[in-house]
């Protein structure tokens, strides 16, 4: 079954957040804090908050902070151009599910021989996020699939008519961030999400 990875956008209230994740976290395999303004303290607390309110930690990804991650004991951490390298993080943290974002075949190539669990690679589709810069599309993704062998969870445009599209290229998974965290519903969208990767899982068991 495809995953389905969910991204905070940085640009919500700890309330929002909280309210949102608490009840989308059902229908997702990964809830990444990509929060780049708060401070590891801010993001901490942010973290003990939602697991009191039931979140699992091993559904927490950490956007780019591996100190965070370590400290509160979540799945992973999610490592962009300018994080810590990932061959370091895995040597010192094995046990630390740890994801790439990467933008092309070579990069994917780099993050798979550093000892990376997946990458995270987009964008495949025109995105408000993205404005201006042409998407990587269908077939670049298709090529770096074919090329790599741990998994790739395509970022970047996707909604619930394109995500069969993306899954027959090669992706493992799907990653969305405005798509859940601006949705006017959150959990029907996450839930919306979640059954097509479903439905997906079981026609190609």
């Amino acid at each position: 079954m495809g995953e389905f990875h969910v991204l905070s956008t940085g640009q919500q209230s700890n309330e929002q957040l909280i309210e949102i994740i608490t009840h989308i976290h059902p229908y997702v395999d990964a809830i990444h804090l990509r929060e780049k303004a708060k401070t590891a303290k801010e993001l901490v607390s942010l973290v003990s908050t939602l697991s009191a309110k039931g979140v699992p930690l091993e559904k927490l990804i950490i956007n780019d902070r591996v100190d965070v991650a370590v400290v509160c004991g979540v799945r992973g951490v999610q490592l962009a151009y300018h994080s810590l390298n990932a061959k370091a993080v895995k040597e010192h943290f094995p046990s630390l599910y740890i994801g790439c974002s990467v933008h092309s075949l070579e990069e994917a190539q780099e993050a798979e021989q550093e000892g990376a669990d997946y990458c995270l690679y987009g964008h495949i589709f025109a995105t408000d996020c993205k404005a201006g810069l042409s998407p990587r599309g269908l077939s670049e993704l298709a090529a770096i699939t074919k090329q790599i062998d741990i998994p790739v969870i395509a970022i970047g445009g996707i909604k619930p008519n394109n995500v069969e599209k993306v899954l027959q290229a090669g992706a493992k998974g799907v990653a969305v961030m405005s798509g859940v965290f601006f949705a006017d519903d959150p959990v029907a969208e996450a839930r919306v999400f979640s059954s097509i990767l479903k439905k997906w899982g079981r026609k190609n068991e």
